[in-house]
């Protein structure tokens, strides 16, 4: 095992010795597909494909060859579990972005005729958007590059719940537009805003009153996901309660976690 390591690793570290390895060892002796990756990285993904896949037909298991390879466990296991050395290669998912919330203003924007990168950035800064101006130029050229007469991205999740758990008056033009479009699209889920609005004013004016009448109303829609209430008008509050658990917390982290029952005992009594 130590040889066939040792040659591998060779491979590895020059990709250039890869074509010295056996056929049988570097995977099927079929040709590759024109949209095969090709460059340095993909030849070692393809000599540490090769190279598990032969330890585990010498009957080496998963840990022993990672163990003896210095790998990680799940390293092995994702050229282990591989059928070729091509799909060792992971999807590159986008990230989130901070301009992900404004992105539909800026498009409508740019459909509108307004394409200054400047006077969009300055837009959103009046805004109070946490956004670069490296930002609105790139998906601005983005845009550049999408052909005309193309549907808008529509809102995601996350918009929408930021739509409707929002204060009315907190939302600006853009936001109410969308809001609107996307109630007029859902009967359910307008009906849901309005219980949401309902809830809402509940809570912000104290109506704990009208929580039953509130409560009924939503069991009468028949709307999962609005279940679960407690009273709000109760002259009993669990504040000191749960003040006490967070100051245990605060201890038990400026502990480092090191803290046992004992020790943690001391602390809460001296304090």
């Amino acid at each position: 095992m130590e040889t066939c390591v040792a040659a591998h690793r060779d491979c590895l570290h020059n990709p250039s010795l890869s074509g010295m390895l056996p056929e049988a060892t570097l995977g099927s002796g079929r040709p590759q597909d024109d949209s095969a990756p090709v460059g340095r990285r993909a030849e070692r993904k393809k000599a540490a494909h090769a190279l598990v896949h032969e330890l585990l037909a010498q009957g080496h298991s998963r840990r022993s060859i990672a163990r003896h390879l210095g790998w990680g466990l799940n390293t092995v296991l994702r050229y282990a579990n591989a059928a070729r050395w091509q799909d060792t290669f992971r999807e590159n998912r986008p990230r989130p972005s901070r301009l992900d919330p404004y992105k539909p203003y800026l498009e409508r924007r740019f459909a509108e005729g307004c394409t200054s990168v400047t006077r969009l950035h300055r837009e959103l800064v009046a805004d109070n958007a946490p956004v670069t101006y490296q930002m609105v130029r790139s998906h601005i050229a983005d845009l550049r590059g999408t052909p005309a007469g193309a549907p808008p991205r529509p809102p995601t999740v996350r918009q929408v719940t930021g739509w409707l758990t929002r204060h009315p008056t907190t939302l600006n033009e853009e936001d109410r537009a969308g809001l609107k479009e996307v109630l007029a699209r859902c009967p359910e889920l307008d009906k849901a805003a309005g219980h949401v609005r309902d809830f809402g004013e509940i809570l912000t004016d104290r109506l704990g009153s009208t929580l039953p009448t509130w409560i009924d109303a939503v069991d009468a829609s028949r709307l999962p996901g609005l279940t679960g209430f407690a009273g709000l008008t109760l002259n009993w509050s669990s504040g000191s309660i749960e003040g006490a658990v967070n100051r245990i917390k605060k201890i038990k982290r400026q502990l480092y976690g090191r803290a046992g029952f004992e020790l943690l005992r001391k602390m809460i009594l001296l304090q």
